[in-house]
């Protein structure tokens, strides 16, 4: 990494009441609890199709096998990583709460800095959508 924009961790992160924070105004965060009306922000949450226990474990095991990804914490039900760009040394702060209720698994992807990410974080959750189906 030549560079590194890893910024501050926000501190508005986690599942709180069952809802993840709200993406920005800017391009460069995608979330399943956005209005489905933003086609900007918004993307299908992942369905869940095992436990929470088995998906929570799933999805360490997927984020682990991606490069530059450091999972801060979890519980049960909440996975939040980071992911590190090779170059810039960007960081983006992508969540995983498991509504265990509606049987899906609810996502955020956001870049700390900057204004546009490139479609980064959508192609990074479908990409971890397609490795647990």
């Amino acid at each position: 990494m030549f560079f590194s924009f890893s910024g501050t961790r926000p501190d508005n992160l986690g599942a709180k009441d069952g809802k993840l924070a709200p993406c920005p105004d800017s391009p460069n965060c995608v979330c399943s609890q956005s209005p489905q009306t933003d086609d900007i922000h918004y993307i299908l949450p992942i369905i869940l199709k095992t436990s929470a226990a088995e998906a929570i474990a799933d999805l360490k095991r997927v984020i682990e096998s991606m490069d530059r990804t450091k999972i801060i914490s979890e519980t049960n039900t909440y996975i939040y990583a980071e992911f590190t760009s090779a170059l810039m040394g960007y960081v983006d702060d992508v969540e995983f709460y498991i509504d265990v209720a509606n049987r899906v698994i609810h996502v955020r992807s956001a870049s700390r800095l900057g204004q546009s990410d490139l479609g980064v974080n959508r192609k990074r959750i479908e990409s971890i959508r397609s490795a647990l189906a």
